[in-house]
């Protein structure tokens, strides 16, 4: 892990969407805060936490920004006025792990023009190399791994960038997360840490260790206290989404599976949408299949990640199916699910990836036919299996596959948008447009995943009140690629849930 000879960008800035708190807020809602321009005391130590790689590290980012206003800080996603940096950096392939370099460097840059006391440099890169790091970047203040991070708060307060207890916040008023995205309205709950698949390309277990689940009624409260401060779409995450529980079994054989767990959340809160993601193909079981279908709050979407569609290269990749167990459960959710959107993500290019092989993925891509796909060219992993195998690819075949890939899904995408013109269904507005004549609002229908997906534009005369994070009526007119059009259904309604589309309608 060795240093590069400069920076060459600036540090990510993240600008945050207010979102008002309820009045009525209950005592797990006060866990939960949206930061704007800063969030703490006014006169506390300024720092600024810039975060890198999945929604996973958003959610850690959270609650150690949670824990720092807990003890005294004025924290916030903005760097300018900071007094401390902290960098959440991730080390899941090189790309990421360069730009998280490239970025600590930036903050140290900061430091010698004197405009900061102090960087620090967390999470999942720091994990698998901290050593490295601090031998190559030792001006950095102070390096903490994934499992040192309860940590942080006392070594903050002992080299005197935090304020003692008596400047803290008072224990009952202590957030659990501060929100952190640009769209409030939309947020992460993460489920459980580290993963016992042994993928032969992911070094996740490296740096995140096995799955350890979150006990249930922490989640409620948390899910909870992000409903009453306006988030009306929780994406749930994890590594493998369809183990939760697994580990608690192995001591308590009544210790709740996800399917205990969607209920309670679905009991438990009042959030008009959940969203699945990372649902390994193994895990789906016929009863989680009759909860989504059956249950309008959670969303007839399902990120169900299949890496290949060859047995060989799926046994190479020491994934936990095959092409049978794919082909069967993509088969049960379509059948029972109505107006079911899959996504998927694949990886070409792995090592001793041949023709056949390959043309194996693309033939269960045209006969699944997700909706969405995410496709990825094979990137080397220090310390994984795939490292060690033979018949690494050449970079001009991995990126000519991937183009195939993609040239496959857009008119699989193309297709599945085709056939929702004309349907009405919910959408739930992202942004406010002022600069473009055609449209003037960016919003999601129960198809279209936060940053991952297509969106849905918003023709026609703007509605009075509609304001990032409304549920809106909207007929879709028109099929893009990967994005859609349409326009709002009269009389307009501020929607407090999903519909699902008209049968007659599809």
């Amino acid at each position: 892990m060795k240093r590069p000879a400069a920076a060459t960008r600036q540090l990510p800035v993240f600008p945050l969407a207010p979102e008002p708190v309820r009045a009525d807020a209950s005592p797990e809602a006060k866990a939960v805060r949206v930061a704007l321009e800063g969030i703490g005391p006014e006169d506390g130590p300024r720092i600024g936490l810039v975060t890198l790689g999945c929604d996973k590290n958003t959610v850690d980012s959270e609650r150690m920004m949670a824990a720092l206003v807990g003890h005294g800080a004025r924290v916030s996603s903005e760097v300018d006025d900071a007094e401390i940096v902290i960098v959440n950096t991730c080390g899941f392939i090189q790309e990421a792990k360069e730009q998280s370099i490239e970025t600590i460097l930036e903050a140290c840059a900061l430091k010698d023009e004197g405009a900061l006391k102090a960087v620090v440099a967390v999470g999942c890169l720091v994990q698998r190399y901290k050593e490295e790091l601090a031998s190559e970047i030792p001006e950095v203040d102070l390096f903490m791994g994934l499992d040192e991070l309860q940590g942080l708060v006392p070594e903050l307060r002992r080299r005197g960038l935090l304020p003692d207890d008596a400047r803290g916040v008072p224990l009952m008023e202590r957030p659990l997360r501060v929100l952190s995205s640009e769209t409030g309205h939309t947020s992460y709950l993460k489920i459980s840490e580290g993963c016992d698949h042994t993928c032969a390309f992911c070094a996740i277990p490296l740096m995140r260790g096995l799955h350890r689940s979150q006990p249930l009624e922490e989640l409620v409260r948390e899910a909870r206290g992000l409903g009453e401060a306006g988030v009306r779409e929780i994406n749930i995450v994890s590594q493998d989404t369809t183990w939760y529980g697994r580990d608690l079994r192995r001591h308590d054989p009544d210790a709740p599976l996800l399917p205990e767990l969607l209920r309670a959340l679905l009991e438990g809160t009042d959030v008009p949408w959940y969203r699945l993601f990372y649902m390994y193909p193994s895990g789906i079981t016929p009863e989680l299949v009759e909860l989504i279908a059956s249950e309008e709050r959670i969303l007839p979407y399902l990120d169900m990640p299949i890496q290949h569609g060859s047995d060989s290269m799926l046994a190479r990749m020491r994934r936990p199916e095959r092409r049978r167990t794919i082909l069967e459960r993509a088969r049960w959710l379509r059948e029972a699910v109505d107006g079911l959107t899959l996504r998927t993500t694949v990886i070409v290019g792995f090592p001793g990836e041949t023709e056949e092989e390959f043309s194996e993925l693309l033939e269960l891509l045209e006969e699944v036919r997700f909706e969405r796909v995410g496709a990825f060219g094979y990137s080397v992993e220090e310390g994984t299996r795939a490292a060690e195998m033979e018949g690494h690819l050449a970079p001009d075949v991995i990126a000519e596959r991937l183009e195939r890939v993609m040239e496959v899904q857009r008119g699989i995408s193309f297709e599945a948008n085709e056939a929702v013109v004309g349907t009405r269904t919910t959408a739930l507005v992202d942004r406010l447009i002022d600069d473009d004549e055609e449209y003037w609002a960016e919003a999601r229908t129960p198809g279209q995943a936060l940053d991952v997906d297509g969106v849905t534009y918003l023709v026609g005369p703007a509605a009075p009140g509609v304001v990032p994070g409304s549920f809106v009526d909207v007929e879709i007119v028109e099929a893009l690629d990967y994005d859609l059009r349409a326009r709002l259904v009269e009389p307009v309604r501020p929607a407090q849930g999903f519909a699902r589309q008209d049968q007659e309608d599809r």
